[in-house]
């Protein structure tokens, strides 16, 4: 089975158990932190991931590390990772499981990249009206690309919207030279 779907579906899992559980915000918080000290130590990745270290070794590493932030639910899925030799796919499952809630909290993700900064109002608006385009909430990454000349490039999951000048300068060199004006 392939890791991606491997995570996704562990994810899944441990969604739905926190949704019926009635855990969910404590689950979030707890994956939230496990990441947080995921991304700040490779060591501890590299360890996860590693197939000469057992399962049993790894539960210890993780009971050791995230017991007191973790809360014994998530606790109890950290083990069943390490038992079912998934523990090294915990940042991969983490992200699922943003992502899974985000979809059933109507939440997506956009970039935008502008030639300049945009002011707090514009960068407001901006985020309005694609929440109307999209018909969800969206969570902006702002950030500058100042060879786009002006405008702005807003990517939507596998969708790119390209109002920049620099694209409009391309479209035009490209019809100036195909000779149709």
């Amino acid at each position: 089975m392939s890791s991606v779907i491997a995570s996704r579906r562990y994810a899944s899992a441990l969604l739905s158990a926190a949704e019926e559980g009635k855990f969910l915000e404590e689950a979030t918080e707890a994956l939230n932190n496990i990441k947080e000290t995921l991304d700040h130590s490779r060591d501890l990745v590299h360890t996860l991931k590693s197939p000469l270290i057992n399962g049993d070794q790894k539960t210890h590493i993780l009971e050791a590390i995230f017991k007191e932030t973790a809360g014994e639910k998530v606790m109890i899925f950290l083990k069943l990772l390490a038992h079912k030799k998934r523990a090294g796919q915990l940042p991969e499952i983490i992200s699922e499981y943003h992502k899974l809630l985000d979809e059933k909290n109507g939440v997506i993700n956009v970039d935008v990249q502008s030639a300049v900064k945009l002011s707090d109002e514009q960068a407001k608006e901006l985020v309005n009206k694609l929440a109307v385009y999209t018909g969800k909430k969206i969570r902006a990454k702002m950030s500058l690309r100042e060879e786009l000349l002006g405008g702005v490039t807003i990517k939507i999951d596998d969708t790119i919207l390209d109002g920049s000048v620099r694209h409009q300068l391309q479209m035009m060199k490209k019809t100036l030279t195909a000779g149709k004006l």
